[in-house]
């Protein structure tokens, strides 16, 4: 291995261990999680549920866990969020045809980050009740008909 390499491995492992972790960060592994996983719920609830209530951001997460625990889903946070069914995403944000979303809103990103740290190191009772899926208030619920409601949070309602 050339010097430089070996430079730059050190180089990186001293700012990895000088990088600040959060106590909450820090347990994230023991619970079974990664930081891949943290950053894709963390956009997830940004892009689906940015602007509405804590519990609004919370269901949504709660979804993306459910769907993760259950055998008829991908079983990771990151497979659930990319998971695409019959050519559409799961999530809309991941298929609405704006290139490279942006995290334009920080104090937005860093409540959706802290709600999805906070599912995965410390969950909860399931405010959904293990809803599964999930729509805009907004739209018509077609075939959600035929699921069981679960409940209505910051402006979604949730069904299993």
């Amino acid at each position: 291995m050339a010097i430089r390499s070996k430079i730059a491995i050190l180089f990186l492992a001293v700012l990895t261990a000088c990088a600040q972790v959060t106590p909450m960060e820090a347990t994230l592994s023991s619970s079974g999680y990664t930081s891949s996983d943290l950053n894709c719920l963390s956009e997830a609830l940004y892009f689906e549920a940015r602007g509405t209530t804590y519990d609004g951001e919370r269901a949504v997460g709660e979804v993306i866990l459910n769907r993760a625990s259950d055998s008829r889903f991908p079983a990771s946070v990151c497979g659930v969020v990319d998971q695409r069914y019959n050519g559409s995403c799961q999530f809309s944000y991941r298929c609405d045809a704006i290139p490279n979303d942006q995290f334009n809103e920080p104090a937005s990103l860093a409540k959706s980050r802290a709600i999805a740290l906070e599912l995965l190191v410390d969950r909860k009772e399931d405010i959904t009740n293990g809803a599964l899926f999930f729509h805009a208030a907004s739209m018509a619920p077609g075939w959600f008909n035929t699921l069981s409601k679960r409940g209505r949070f910051g402006g979604n309602i949730f069904y299993r």
